[in-house]
């Protein structure tokens, strides 16, 4: 029963994943990223934020298993794909599995030198196919990748829920309280 619902709520987190970006998004990744080729910008952009997703269920689950969850049937839904060919669908796995790396390395190592954003924009502009991008399009594809993973994980505490804890207790005397047994 319990495993059942998990999966129940890992396909309404997929689901959610894979909303089509929005044509704004498209357009602007088009014109800074992929030298106006609309169709990669869309795929791109679909796999960014397949994979922002996932990084964020990995880091902000309130279960263990949620990750895993969510890993499976984002793997599952890929076979489901309308946008993608049968026999393309190991090339959408591994540029999947590409982009999971870089994007989940980039919000787990803090840097001194450049922000969290500016890492994951660099990251997508590098993706999309410009290797060189300026100051203004890594801040606009942070920003772009931010918003992804805001949206992730508001749908994640909708899927899955939110921590509650009782109202006279401080969140660190919950975790004494979990180590202690």
């Amino acid at each position: 029963m319990a495993e059942r619902v998990l999966r129940q709520r890992a396909a309404a987190y997929v689901m959610h994943l894979q909303h089509e970006p929005g044509d704004d998004v498209v357009a602007w990744l088009a014109a800074h990223g992929t030298r106006g080729d609309r169709d990669h910008a869309r795929w791109e952009l679909r796999y960014a934020r397949r994979a922002m997703g996932l990084v964020v269920a990995e880091r902000d689950a309130l279960d263990d298993r949620t990750a895993s969850a969510v890993a499976r049937e984002l793997q599952t839904s890929l076979g489901r794909d309308r946008n993608i060919d049968a026999d393309k669908l190991g090339v959408a796995r591994t540029h999947l599995n590409a982009r999971l790396r870089v994007y989940g390395g980039v919000l787990s190592h803090r840097l001194r030198d450049e922000s969290t954003g500016a890492r994951l924009g660099r990251a997508l502009l590098e993706f999309a196919g410009n290797p060189s991008p300026s100051d203004a399009e890594i801040a606009e594809a942070g920003t772009m990748l931010a918003g992804f993973a805001s949206d992730a994980n508001e749908a994640l505490r909708r899927c899955f829920g939110v921590a509650s804890l009782p109202e006279d207790l401080p969140p660190s005397a919950v975790e004494r309280a979990s180590h202690a047994l």
